[in-house]
């Protein structure tokens, strides 16, 4: 080895063998890169413009994706503040939808959301279009950043008493009621809810038209789920916490074998005991 060969190593185990000035550098760049903020990111780009390592190419052709995704995203939740913005002259608008209208078993769960005007909050959507993941950190920023977030259930018992419409309605006026603040008009996903005399305005597939009743969905969807999840560390043989009280296959063959809990609907259930 020549002495300019062995100054171009540094001397430091990385996987089993030396790395070299260059890989060093190219480390050090990916990690520039990683920690950066988007902004920071465009920037490195624009000082990295001219280098023709690959590794850096890579690093800004990454870069550039993710800030093509970031605006196409940003547009698409312009789109979901559609009606927000219509109404935003109101005052305080509120998202309200439900979870759990088809299940076998488990309550269904309604959630009212206010958001304020400026909440920033990306990623907004249906809540059967997310991933469990990203539901969950959703589920925290809107809490975080809602002016008031209400929650309201009916049981398996109300259910079979009063139907399942009527038990959704009466989730969404207890959601409503339980607000801290009162809104000045309702943002449903689809229905309008009777006695509220606060105005209403239904939108077909409103989660995913309207970031107040896409955060509503998150919200519902966290909440119930979590709460079937507990109810499958009682009840394990049904598998709660994988179907959710839905009637998977499994989850009826449980229900022929082992007959009915204490949260399956028995209006629900007449074909299978």
């Amino acid at each position: 080895m020549t002495i300019s060969e062995a100054e171009s190593l540094a001397v430091l185990p990385w996987n089993g063998r030396l790395r070299s000035k260059k890989d060093e550098n190219d480390h050090r760049d990916k990690n520039e890169f990683a920690s950066a903020s988007l902004e920071e990111k465009k920037a490195l780009c624009q000082l990295y413009a001219e280098d023709e390592r690959s590794g850096v190419r890579k690093l800004i052709e990454k870069c550039r994706k993710e800030e093509a995704a970031l605006e196409k995203e940003l547009l698409r939740m312009e789109h979901m503040m559609e009606y927000e913005h219509k109404y935003e002259h109101l005052g305080y608008l509120c998202g309200i939808d439900e979870v759990g209208r088809g299940p076998l078993a488990g309550p269904v769960v309604a959630c009212a959301v206010i958001l304020p005007k400026d909440h920033g909050i990306l990623y907004l959507n249906d809540s059967k279009k997310l991933t469990a993941k990203k539901r969950e950190e959703l589920y925290e920023v809107i809490l975080e950043k809602a002016v008031s977030v209400g929650i309201g259930m009916a049981g398996p018992a109300r259910i079979d008493e009063i139907n399942i419409l009527q038990a959704t309605y009466e989730a969404m006026r207890q959601a409503i009621e339980k607000l801290s603040v009162r809104p000045q008009l309702l943002l449903n996903d689809a229905v309008t809810i009777p006695a509220v005399e606060i105005p209403q305005v239904p939108i077909v597939k409103g989660d995913a038209k309207s970031a107040s009743i896409a955060a509503a969905s998150i919200v519902a969807k966290v909440t119930r789920d979590r709460l079937m999840e507990e109810y499958d560390a009682a009840l394990p043989e049904y598998g709660f916490a994988s179907n959710k009280g839905y009637g998977s296959a499994e989850h009826i063959e449980a229900l022929k074998k082992y007959g009915p809990s204490p949260i399956h609907r028995a209006s629900f259930i007449t074909h299978f005991v």
